[in-house]
């Protein structure tokens, strides 16, 4: 709309001009039509005296009162156009003062505008880091690590691992804590954790349907990382370590169907963490990338297999169990006989323990040295046996 009247603006001006200046004229176009008036009115007293002249006289005073009427028709046009002027809604505005009051105030607007977006952006900074706060995940579904065969071998690296590099000893976890975890989620308070608590009792029946009383044998082997900042054992790629993800999946939408918020947007993959940088501040001042060479002996070693017998749901903030596993709020086990099955997995490992012993002691017994020597004792001992026998039974004679 302003573009549009600041180009008729001029065209207007000039017109109420020209209207201006033929108002003025007007009265002065009249003055020859009021003596041609006289004349008339004067005409009968003489036209007695002067006939011929009254006629002259007459064709004058018509063709004055004809060039009158046409100048006073055309003055007539203009006093329209400043009739128009004047119902216009700007016609007492100040073209000067619109233009710079205009030009001030898109200012003010771009101005406001430009606060108003800084403060916006600022806002929305803040949203997200209250969102990102506020969701960070604080609990998380366990599932714990109790192989010592795995635990050993783990802490073998992570020995190997600290002879090469001192700092790095900052960045281990402890062998109590090691786990693969099945899921993260945010509880902001106690009435969620009742709820997650909940969840997770109500899984158990979904994953024993999955499992259907087979055994799960999870298979750790080979080191692996992620961009550098996290070591971790990986779970070799079996018909297991895909059961154990399909039951990480139903977990995962059990507990959103309570209205949990569970998961990442990035796919599940099992594996156990055993070394990370995120554990010490000044570690990562000091220390940017793990060297993928500090355990390369061991990129695919094989640590052992972890039964498939509880799942943790466990708080990463709360305060640590003695032995380094994780403040734990629920459990549940898997398997009919399970008790039965950790009895026999105990007695197999600790039986494995004492094989390279016993072994031993048959290589002892089977040097001719040793047997001598053995057999030589047990004469000596018999021989005594039987003179301390002999003096006692003579003691006790009556003969004596």
């Amino acid at each position: 709309m302003r573009p549009l009247l600041r180009r008729l603006l001029p065209s207007l001006c000039s017109a109420a001009a020209r209207a201006l200046l033929a108002r003025r004229a007007v009265p002065m176009a009249l003055r020859p039509a009021e003596r041609a008036a006289r004349v008339e009115g004067d005409a009968p007293s003489a036209a007695g005296a002067a006939p011929e002249h009254d006629g002259l006289e007459n064709i004058q005073q018509k063709k004055i009162f004809k060039e009158t009427k046409e100048k006073t028709q055309q003055s007539e046009e203009p006093c329209a156009v400043d009739s128009l002027m004047a119902e216009m809604p700007f016609v007492d505005t100040d073209i000067e003062d619109e233009c710079a009051m205009h030009a001030t105030t898109e200012l003010s607007i771009k101005k406001k505008r430009k606060r108003t977006i800084g403060r916006e952006i600022e806002e929305g900074i803040e949203r997200k880091k209250k969102k990102n706060k506020q969701y960070q995940p604080n609990y998380f579904i366990s599932l714990p690590i109790t192989n010592p065969k795995i635990t050993g071998s783990i802490q073998a690296v992570q020995d190997a691992i600290i002879q090469k590099d001192q700092r790095l000893s900052k960045a281990m976890v402890r062998s109590g804590s090691f786990h693969v975890t099945m899921l993260v989620m945010h509880l902001s308070s106690e009435e969620e954790i009742s709820i997650a608590v909940g969840a997770l009792s109500d899984s158990k029946v979904f994953v024993d349907d999955l499992l259907k009383g087979k055994r799960v044998d999870l298979s750790f082997q080979g080191i692996d990382h992620f961009r550098n900042q996290v070591g971790f054992v990986n779970l070799a790629e079996n018909d297991h370590a895909t059961l154990l993800k399909e039951i990480a999946e139903t977990m995962k939408k059990k507990f959103q169907e309570k209205g949990i918020m569970a998961g990442e947007e990035r796919a599940f993959k099992p594996h156990l963490t055993f070394m990370k940088l995120s554990k010490s501040t000044e570690l990562r001042k000091q220390v940017k990338k793990i060297d993928s060479s500090l355990y390369e002996d061991f990129k695919n070693h094989y640590f052992g297999d972890e039964i498939l017998h509880r799942f943790d749901l466990c708080s990463m903030l709360k305060k640590k169990q003695p032995n380094g596993y994780y403040y734990c709020e629920s459990s549940i086990v898997f398997g009919k006989s399970h008790e039965a099955d950790l009895v026999k997995e105990a007695l197999r490992r600790e039986t494995q323990a004492l094989l390279p012993r016993l072994n031993q002691i048959k290589e002892l017994l089977t040097s001719p040295e040793i047997r001598t020597k053995i057999s030589k004792e047990l004469f000596e001992d018999r021989h005594n046996c039987n003179s301390k026998w002999k003096s006692c039974i003579d003691s006790e004679s009556p003969n004596a």
